[in-house]
């Protein structure tokens, strides 16, 4: 199939080089003219994605026309924040009818919309729409380490059309219709990622990081459950899988700034040293205001919240989480998980 990976950070990357493996014809688009003219150069990536080769095959271009032209295909590999400045350029209005593959894992500030909605919300794209997420680091994936995912759509046919053109033998997928908990389960873990790193930094221990790991998906799920989703889908690749390789990788964008932040240095500092998006930071300002818009107790991401934007000391805040009101393990839910 045509296709065109719209954003050249390591995750459009390695999407443009697994599905050129695949055999379909790709193009890569670069944000900036710049970044385009060294990889074309070098023959890689090497501000996101180094080390690895990109086939001379893969067309890249920093022409939005000329990307968007003729393909069957578009993802969308930009961040959440940046999506809509993007999307909403004149360039997109003549491809609303193809289907778009959302791989950003994001919430939007001030609308506290996800993905599907902003697309929606633009485009009117609805059942040509899907979300691919789930545990898969670029650096690994791009070096053809055995991951697995799930690609949720409104459309089963899209889902099932998207699952067989992503998969291969070092890249599994699964497919899913729920579209809200996939999209929820992306987003909202990254923040719990913020939180483990934090307690790492600190110098905290396993048992904390469990802890922080499954009381934070309780959080998760409790908020999905209100919004729409499923529980399931938080017991999967979306959900668990992918909270277990954000909160524990050295990968991790969004655990690094947490453990920046558990040694001592300011959110300021940290994002001025950092060339690629931790998604987690700004997704925490949406799941707060989500959080009081559905009457949902996140009582970790709000920790989150106070210790990046209101400089709480991060031992004061995990006292205050080990101190809050006894409860039994399962509420927040109107119904009894069995």
């Amino acid at each position: 199939m045509r296709i065109s990976i719209i954003g050249s950070g390591s995750w459009g990357t390695t999407l443009a080089i697994l599905l050129y493996d695949n055999r379909h014809s790709v193009k890569l688009w670069f944000r900036r003219k710049e970044h385009l003219e060294e990889v074309k150069t070098t023959g890689e990536n090497h501000i996101y994605l180094p080390g690895v080769k990109i086939p001379s095959e893969i067309f890249l271009t920093s022409d939005l026309e000329e990307a968007l032209d003729d393909v069957e295909i578009i993802v969308l590999a930009v961040p959440t924040q940046h999506l809509r400045a993007i999307i909403s350029r004149d360039e997109f209005k003549s491809v609303k009818d193809k289907i778009f593959v959302n791989v950003a894992k994001g919430i939007e500030n001030k609308t506290l919309m996800r993905v599907s909605e902003i697309l929606k919300d633009l485009l009117g794209v609805y059942e040509n729409y899907c979300v691919l997420s789930g545990p898969s680091h670029a650096e690994e994936v791009s070096r053809k380490m055995p991951t697995a995912v799930v690609v949720s759509s409104f459309n089963k046919s899209v889902a099932s059309l998207t699952q067989n053109v992503f998969m291969n033998n070092y890249f599994r997928v699964y497919t899913s219709d729920d579209v809200v908990g996939v999209e929820l389960g992306g987003a909202l873990k990254n923040i719990i990622a913020i939180a483990t790193g934090i307690a790492d930094g600190i110098g905290f221990g396993d048992n904390t990081r469990a802890a922080i790991m499954t009381r934070g998906i309780a959080e998760i799920v409790r908020l999905g459950v209100a919004m729409g989703a499923r529980i399931e889908t938080f017991a999967g690749l979306s959900g668990i899988g992918d909270l277990i390789v954000t909160c524990t990788s050295k990968y991790s964008r969004n655990r690094f700034v947490g453990e920046q932040i558990g040694k001592g240095k300011k959110l300021e500092e940290i994002l001025k040293n950092m060339v690629m998006v931790a998604e987690g930071i700004w997704t925490t300002i949406s799941a707060v205001e989500l959080a009081k818009k559905f009457e949902v107790e996140m009582p970790i991401t709000n920790a989150v919240y106070d210790v990046l934007f209101n400089g709480k000391n991060p031992i004061q805040a995990t006292s205050e989480l080990m101190g809050r009101t006894p409860k039994p393990e399962v509420w927040g839910l109107n119904f009894t998980i069995r």
